[in-house]
């Protein structure tokens, strides 16, 4: 009779986004891509942090059916200042008016988490809050932040793992790969608890 372990569960990312699955890639461990199909508008009077994990639960549970026996993260990123939801801008336009109304201002981004387990229906959820201030930058940097790095795919049209670094005065988490949109940290403790193994172990 064999001693082997049983293998890890399978692990799927439920996301379309290119950011989170490089920043998965550096827990070297192997996982597949679903995108959910899912309503991404927050509702109405909804607090960022309740849209972000209400999102990111979604997205697993989603996923998860086309995913039987396996381990869904589900995560979103919602950002928020003077108690107003800022999304993913979409157009030129659109992000030149968000950085601008950032400009000088702290703005709050929440990421949120979630490790769905197929298996047993448990539900893993965190929400991780980044507190990040944004220089006063002129028109001009905003122009030509945009033109090189088209961020209209993330919220706050602000990249700080690119050129978007340039726009900020400071980052407060306790999490540093939260802003990009995936926690890593939260994420691995997650795991663990589900009993998957990192780092050659469970």
């Amino acid at each position: 009779m064999s001693d082997a372990p049983n293998p890890p569960p399978r692990l799927v990312l439920a996301s379309s986004s290119r950011y989170r699955r490089e920043l998965l890639e550096r827990l070297r461990v192997p996982f597949d891509v679903i995108v959910p199909d899912i309503d991404e508008t927050p509702l109405e009077n909804e607090a960022p942090e309740t849209t972000a994990i209400r999102l990111s639960v979604a997205k697993a549970r989603a996923a998860a059916g086309q995913a039987r026996g396996a381990l869904v993260i589900g995560s979103d990123q919602v950002a928020t200042f003077d108690g107003r939801q800022i999304g993913k801008p979409g157009t030129h336009e659109k992000a030149v008016a968000q950085l601008r109304a950032m400009r000088g201002r702290s703005v709050a981004f929440h990421s949120a988490l979630c490790l769905f387990d197929s298996r047993t229906g448990h539900v893993q959820s965190a929400d991780i809050v980044t507190h990040v201030q944004f220089r006063d930058m002129s028109d001009a940097e905003i122009e030509a932040y945009l033109r090189a790095e088209t961020p209209y795919d993330v919220a706050g049209s602000a990249k700080s793992e690119g050129l978007g670094i340039a726009l900020l005065d400071a980052i407060d988490s306790r999490d540093p790969t939260a802003l990009v949109g995936l926690p890593l940290i939260e994420l691995s403790r997650m795991l663990r608890a589900a009993g998957f193994p990192l780092l050659g172990a469970a």
